[in-house]
């Protein structure tokens, strides 16, 4: 079989690493139009359930990866000058062109005839080859030449988002919420190198509007965070990579794939980085693509399985994703709360996790939250 993959993103090396290695006579050829060692973003994150998931059908790339992670067993919560920790929430951490050139070695390392700084213009240049895989992203070319064909739709989020990053650590994945006096900001921060930190600030439209974020440069927009989350950085300054604000946008295809060509990752679907990253879902979606063309002999049948039995598990997480950025359109709302109310409301917003299973998961956290609510006193 002759395979082009587009994207050399993590789902698309994945898929084209997986692939290979388990088809050595297999032609895999990806294309990147970035350079090896370009990326944007600073940190993705992996839960403890996900790197399980990864483990159990490649430990060897889990091995690979885990040396150069950032891992914690929290979450801290910082509101009004005070922190609570919610404990029992696993999650490691990695620079997101450190994981790119991990899975860049291994795939080549597998075989497979990667091409970078090489754009794909037509689809026209992809005759010949028996499947396409398209892993290229939200502006994805092969979705856009079929958009009517996939089902495609695309809608916004209200809130704004800037990604930075800062030489800032923090020991584990942390949420700040500061209210000023043009409006209410959150800033999501974890470490993912020994000397670096995401930092994801985001706000209402509201406050978006009152900063005047929309005339302001990026360099300008820098300077106001850094401001905002002065006590926070602790005289460290944020850095840009592309760091322009955005609205988060939701991508559904219901239909996963078309003729020889299927979606995966971001140009298929997305899921709010309030529960997890894309990277993880692209990583698993190649899984998932690689077991089902497995399972047939035939390739229709195969990418039909595919979308059988991913979809509906695809489908659980958005539906949680939304319910959690949900709770982030209105979280200067949820500002009002005590603080072991609000951290009770975060732990719970995307309705995957009762008082039944934080007492198993958080019980430090849960001991502290049932003994102030039964006293009346809860803060």
């Amino acid at each position: 079989m002759r395979i082009a993959v587009l994207g050399g993103g993590p789902g698309g090396l994945y898929f084209a690493y997986l692939w290979k290695k388990r088809h050595p006579a297999a032609v895999v050829d990806l294309f990147e139009q970035n350079p090896a060692g370009a990326t944007w973003g600073f940190g993705v994150v992996f839960s403890d359930q996900a790197l399980e998931f990864l483990r159990a059908d490649d430990s060897g790339t889990v091995d690979a990866i885990a040396p150069h992670m950032e891992s914690w067993r929290n979450i801290t919560l910082n509101l009004r000058g005070e922190s609570v920790e919610i404990d029992g929430v696993g999650f490691s951490a990695i620079g997101r062109l450190e994981l790119l050139k991990l899975l860049q070695a291994r795939a080549e390392g597998a075989g497979v005839n990667a091409r970078y700084g090489t754009a794909i213009q037509s689809l026209d240049q992809l005759a010949g080859y028996d499947l396409v895989v398209a892993a290229d992203g939200l502006n994805s070319l092969v979705r856009r030449g079929f958009e009517g064909d996939f089902g495609f739709s695309v809608s916004y989020s209200s809130n704004k988002f800037a990604w930075y990053g800062t030489s800032k650590t923090f020991p584990t994945l942390s949420q700040t919420f500061v209210a000023t006096e043009y409006g209410t900001f959150n800033a999501h921060h974890y470490r993912y190198a020994p000397d670096m930190s995401t930092f994801l600030v985001e706000c209402d439209r509201a406050t978006w509007q009152a900063y005047n974020f929309a005339e302001k440069s990026v360099d300008e927009s820098r300077c106001i965070c850094e401001q905002i989350f002065a006590a926070t950085l602790d005289g460290h300054t944020l850095v840009s990579n592309r760091s322009v604000w955005r609205n988060f946008p939701w991508v559904w295809n219901e239909h996963w794939w078309h003729r020889n060509m299927v979606l995966i990752g971001d140009a298929l679907h997305t899921a709010h980085f309030s529960i997890g990253s894309g990277t993880r879902l692209a990583i698993e979606d190649a899984i998932a693509l690689a077991k089902a063309l497995d399972a047939e002999s035939k390739l229709s049948d195969g990418l039909a399985r595919y979308q059988a039995e991913r979809q509906p598990i695809v489908k659980k997480l958005v539906t949680a994703a939304r319910t959690s950025a949900n709770w982030y359109e209105s979280f200067p709302a949820h500002m009002k709360l005590g603080l072991l109310d609000f951290a009770h409301s975060y732990i719970t917003r995307s309705g995957r996790i009762d008082d039944g299973r934080l007492r198993v998961m958080a019980p430090q956290f849960m001991a502290r939250y049932e003994a102030t609510r039964d006293m009346g006193d809860r803060r």
